[in-house]
């Protein structure tokens, strides 16, 4: 990896989230693992890596100007978005990667975008950035969270359907809304898990 420019980019987002030092932290949590699981699957690890750091970098902007960026910017909002405004770091966190930033890899700037819901068909650095923000040492509060991890190493789709099926079975219980593309993501990667069952 390129030491100086990663070191560089690890200043940038540690000021942009002065004001939340646990978001840091699970920033670092989230980069380092994404690396880990870039080099178990073949991945670039910089790219994996450089995602993983960017992955919350719209974390700490208010709901509300998170809404308004998003409008100005021409960013799509969902109806479900507009209902549960916290969704849209992950989105304004794409552009801002890109804008702020200044990522110029596409491929980097969609698995920010796609980290919190992810979706049927992932790539698999989409896939990586989307487990090792569950997965990051960390986290401490999720269920299943060490058979997931030991998951994440060997099958990663089949972590994906585990994870977004746990996701999905805390919200029911808990009476919380379900963002529709989290459901397709969980339905694509039951499917694949089943096949692999065959």
């Amino acid at each position: 990896m390129n030491n100086g420019y990663i070191e560089d980019l690890r200043k940038q987002v540690k000021k942009a989230l002065k004001e939340d030092k646990m978001r840091y932290r699970h920033t670092l949590g989230v980069a380092d693992t994404s690396a880990c699981l870039a080099m178990r699957y073949g991945v670039d690890m910089q790219k994996a890596y450089i995602a993983g750091l960017l992955h919350d970098c719209a974390k700490c902007v208010p709901d509300t100007v998170k809404l308004e960026e998003c409008n100005r910017y021409g960013i799509e909002v969902t109806e479900f978005e507009k209902n549960s405004l916290y969704l849209l770091h992950a989105k304004l966190g794409a552009y801002y990667a890109k804008e702020l930033y200044h990522i110029e890899d596409p491929s980097i700037c969609s698995a920010i975008y796609w980290h919190t819901t992810g979706h049927a068909g992932m790539t698999k650095l989409e896939e990586i950035v989307y487990i090792a923000d569950y997965i990051e040492p960390y986290r401490n509060h999720a269920q299943n969270l060490d058979t997931i991890r030991q998951l994440a190493f060997m099958d990663l789709e089949r972590a994906i359907y585990q994870v977004t099926k746990d996701t999905l079975a805390y919200l029911e219980k808990k009476g919380g809304s379900i963002d529709p593309a989290t459901v397709q993501t969980y339905e694509y990667y039951q499917n694949l898990a089943k096949k692999g069952d065959k």
